[in-house]
């Protein structure tokens, strides 16, 4: 009996005992993966098996569904891996589901030879990017359709009231941003888990509403009052209007958290996303870069105190390792550099760097 159809007899019985835990792609990743063990050349494949909506149909139907499913899945194994991998993952699905699938044409040397892992995760790797991002299609263009409305309103607010009032941009988006994480710590509580947005939710067509949302509200009320400190100190003296405020950050928010949620989906991590971390964090990114790009030190001022940005680099850096480094799901076999790269004030570091160095590009061209 191969390694396949080892871990298909294995699945088959989980299915039997209890179908329930094995419907969402994480659940079923996480149990064969520990099922292989040492095994750590056919991970990666499994885990892009995992990964695939057809696995769950073909595990939860029956029928004609889980025979058109089945085939679909077939078809794309062998599209992309290697015949000796082929194999092992068509054995799997025969002994999970009970069902033949139809003969692959290779040698006996192929059919016994190890698994290379290196070519069958790169191969997998760049045959996945873009579908991986076809779930997440849907929740990043309605984001970014509501960052330009949000930039719209907050422009049409700005001439109508906070022009007036002396107020600019920066201030305005700190204010909304504090109201909002009082309500939900008081009268609307509701809002803090229902405005916040989690691995399995990304994917789901009825949550892309929270890609929207997530930017707005802090589940972790500390990290909301430090965020709120720093974007006092960043932005209090922008001369920014308040559109181009709101579109900025928005947008930043987007773009920090479609790469922190492909991130997690490929690695299959159980990762919680809220709050304005990304943006706080591509603000002291691109301050930090700017001044070292310029030989320069960049300060901001405030409470009478004159702070570096490399200062707050370093300082929020620290905190901000302390909030993402931990597991949020126990059972994770995720390595510390995969849930760093899965959240958002990472990415806003590098996208704040990579702006320093493309404008000092720029300055110098």
């Amino acid at each position: 009996m191969g390694l396949g159809t080892t871990l298909g007899v294995q699945l088959r019985q989980w299915l039997i005992q209890d179908p329930a835990a094995l419907q969402n792609s994480r659940g079923i990743a996480n149990r064969l993966i520990d099922a292989l063990g040492a095994e750590d050349a056919l991970k990666g494949p499994i885990r892009d098996l995992a990964s695939q909506p057809l696995l769950l149909q073909v595990l939860h139907s029956r029928g004609a569904a889980q025979a058109t499913a089945l085939s679909s899945l077939t078809a794309q194994i062998r599209q992309t891996y290697a015949p000796a991998v082929q194999a092992e993952l068509l054995d799997l699905l025969e002994a999970a589901t009970g069902e033949t699938t139809s003969p692959i044409e290779t040698s006996d040397e192929d059919r016994f030879a190890a698994p290379q892992p290196t070519v069958v995760a790169a191969a997998g790797s760049s045959r996945f990017a873009f579908k991986d991002l076809e779930p997440l299609a849907p929740g990043l263009a309605l984001a970014a359709c509501g960052a330009l409305v949000l930039g719209w309103l907050g422009q049409e607010l700005d001439r109508l009231i906070f022009e007036g009032w002396g107020w600019s941009g920066g201030v305005v988006l700190v204010v909304s941003l504090g109201l909002l994480q009082a309500i939900s710590l008081g009268p609307a509580r509701w809002m803090r888990r229902q405005w916040s947005l989690d691995t399995e939710q990304s994917s789901n067509p009825r949550d892309v509403w929270r890609w929207i949302s997530s930017a707005w509200i802090h589940r972790n009320g500390l990290e909301a009052g430090v965020n709120l400190i720093l974007l006092v100190l960043i932005l209090g003296a922008s001369p920014l209007q308040l559109g181009d405020v709101v579109l900025r950050y928005s947008l930043t928010a987007l773009a920090c958290l479609g790469l922190s949620v492909f991130c997690a989906q490929r690695w299959q991590i159980s990762r919680l996303w809220s709050g304005a971390s990304g943006p706080v964090s591509a603000l002291i990114g691109l301050a930090a870069g700017s001044s070292l790009l310029h030989w320069k030190l960049h300060d901001f001022e405030g409470a009478g105190l004159s702070i570096p940005a490399w200062v707050l680099l370093l300082v929020y850096g620290a905190l901000q390792l302390g909030w993402q480094l931990p597991r949020q799901a126990p059972d994770e076999p995720s390595r510390p550099m995969q849930r760093l790269l899965s959240s958002t004030c990472s990415w806003g570091f590098l996208l704040g760097l990579l702006w320093a160095l493309v404008s000092r590009l720029g300055e110098l061209l």
